[in-house]
């Protein structure tokens, strides 16, 4: 049983009335911009919580703001980030992650690709992973696009799937976007061995982060593919690659890829391809993969979201929000949308935000919640600056904003 609680106050009475006040916070969010003396440092959380992010925003003057807040956010993130590029590094509280990259092919109008290519290795001696990561930057050449190779922070078993991670590789893609003309809904993960461990683990918790990912002949430790639904996902193997089974699991999960998308045909797009008669190196036949991943783009909005949480776990997927320890042990949120309705499928959380903005859905009609068959809401859903700041700040991607929240919370 679910409760309903309402991130945002009622919208006001009357157009006239709403349309002012809309247009009075969006007078006000200019002024605190231009304010801002020292660019580098805006005071987002104090924005955030300003009267003026309270205020309910009309269509109009929520596109208005998304602009102002965009290009104040990019023009501080410049600056701030300059350094590190120039430096190909960066740094994450004790781990710090080199990075070098490659252009390549000519820059296309909607921006460029971006191959994140994650390289091999693991529990070794630093100068075999640093071997593995010379071998990587050189390993694909896609004809378009950004084609960028991390070196791992740590020299562990799990050196591309510990709880850093995440966090790097996100502001490596903000970082492309900001100084490398990249579409952020056109970023692509792949990895070899120990990189594949890694395109395992990290595609289902940062879906909505990538267009589609290839996993080459790694193996998924404990992971589970139901996080997938969204991303479009290969996998490439040996079938002689028998070093901790990977062949074996490889076919298993081809199995369960199947079966998933049997049961869910609008989701689990996949590709698996087994060489039976290669082992661990699959003589690079495995490139074919970019290809087959720059034929998608990211899945901002999808109808359905199915959210598994992994050991390293996330406050956000797509357009869902939980709060981490609000979860049961791995555990699961299933929702869908129908038009203006958004159904609860499953949610093993005790609170749920739900974030929309006028790309989804009309935010000026209507929007109904259930959990199956019970109405939770029936009503329209305020826009704010407030809402739309938090998302800028959780996710530094202005392209994917949102203007609106409802919270739903679960009964004892």
């Amino acid at each position: 049983m679910l409760c309903l609680v309402t991130h945002l106050f009622l919208a006001h009475n009357g157009r006239a009335a709403n349309v002012a006040s809309s247009a009075g916070a969006i007078r006000e969010l200019k002024q605190a911009l231009q304010d801002q003396e020292d660019q580098q440092n805006i005071d987002w959380q104090a924005l955030e919580q300003a009267s003026m992010a309270q205020v309910a925003l009309t269509r109009e003057d929520t596109q208005e703001a998304v602009k102002l807040l965009s290009e104040a956010y990019q023009r501080t993130m410049r600056l701030q980030r300059s350094s590190e590029m120039k430096e190909g590094l960066l740094r994450a509280g004790d781990h710090a992650m080199p990075f070098t990259y490659k252009v390549f092919g000519d820059l296309p109008e909607e921006g460029r690709s971006l191959f994140i290519s994650m390289h091999g290795g693991g529990g070794a001696p630093a100068r075999v992973n640093d071997q593995q990561w010379e071998n990587q930057k050189g390993l694909y050449q896609p004809k378009e696009g950004v084609y960028l190779t991390p070196r791992a922070p740590t020299n562990t078993w799990n050196l591309w799937h510990q709880d850093h991670i995440d966090g790097m590789f996100r502001r490596l893609i903000e970082n492309m976007v900001l100084f490398e003309s990249v579409n952020p809904d056109r970023v692509y993960l792949m990895g070899y061995s120990a990189g594949g461990d890694g395109v395992y683990q990290l595609a289902p918790r940062m879906a909505d982060s990538f267009a589609a990912a290839s996993m080459m002949a790694g193996h998924p430790n404990e992971t589970s593919p139901i996080g997938l639904r969204n991303l479009p996902f290969a996998l490439f193997m040996g079938g002689k690659d028998t070093a901790y089974q990977r062949n074996t699991i490889a076919s298993e999960w081809k199995d369960k890829l199947e079966a998933l998308q049997e049961q869910d045909p609008g989701g689990y797009t996949h590709w698996v391809k087994i060489f039976p008669e290669y082992g661990h190196w699959m003589q690079k036949e495995d490139a074919v993969a970019l290809d087959w991943m720059q034929a998608y783009r990211r899945v901002k909005y999808p109808q359905k979201i199915v959210w598994k949480q992994d050991d390293v776990m996330h406050q956000r997927f797509y357009w869902l929000k939980a709060s981490p320890e609000s979860f049961e042990p791995r555990g699961e949120v299933v929702v869908r949308q129908e038009g203006q309705t958004i159904i609860i499928e499953r949610m093993q959380v005790t609170s749920l935000t739900l974030r929309f903005n006028d790309q989804m859905l009309d935010l000026d009609q209507e929007v109904t919640i259930r959990d199956g068959a019970r109405e939770l809401h029936r009503g329209k859903v305020q826009r704010s600056l407030g809402v739309l700041i938090g998302s800028l700040l959780e996710r530094g991607d202005p392209s994917y904003l949102f203007a609106a929240a409802l919270t739903v919370n679960a009964n004892p």
